[in-house]
């Protein structure tokens, strides 16, 4: 039996395997980072339980694919400069933790981690441009970016 994927739903595929890829590569460079995290920083009261990062950054992926997905399909002039843009995000998203559990480093990943966040609202206008449902569904990683951004600040403010 022969399995039949048309082009379409490969593409779909390989952009729901490339966000989850970024987050599978950057949790194995800094799961003992993230282990210190953990068990020996102080962290503020709304800081959530660790198991629910992998969670909630598993969804998130899967949203920033699909989204991905939905501007690569576009037919727009402006696609390659949104895609641009959302790689540019890939990047710094694989970076930043990076720069906050292994080296910690958490005043730069504080303000490396603004810049993301400038990025990925540039990035969500951008989509917006294209295809609303594919910004929209950005909307929880900039929401949940925004709240890792004051977590970051406030485990440094904590810990300096």
């Amino acid at each position: 039996m022969k399995l039949n994927i048309s082009d379409s739903k490969k593409t779909l595929i390989l952009s729901l395997i490339i966000p989850l890829s970024v987050g599978l590569l950057s949790f194995l460079l800094t799961r003992n980072g993230i282990n210190n995290y953990s068990n020996n920083l102080i962290k503020p009261c709304f800081a959530p339980p660790s198991f629910l990062f992998s969670i909630v950054w598993t969804i998130l992926y899967i949203l920033m694919g699909i989204s991905s997905y939905k501007i690569y399909e576009s037919m727009s002039c402006y696609k390659g400069t949104c895609l641009l843009l959302y790689g540019l995000n890939l990047v710094l998203n694989f970076l930043w933790p990076i720069i906050f559990f292994n080296l910690e480093a958490r005043l730069f990943a504080f303000v490396f981690i603004i810049f993301l966040d400038i990025v990925v609202l540039l990035m969500i206008l951008c989509f917006y441009g294209i295809d609303k449902k594919s910004a929209y569904l950005q909307i929880p990683y900039f929401v949940w970016l925004l709240f890792a951004s004051i977590l970051n600040f406030s485990v440094y403010f904590l810990n300096r």
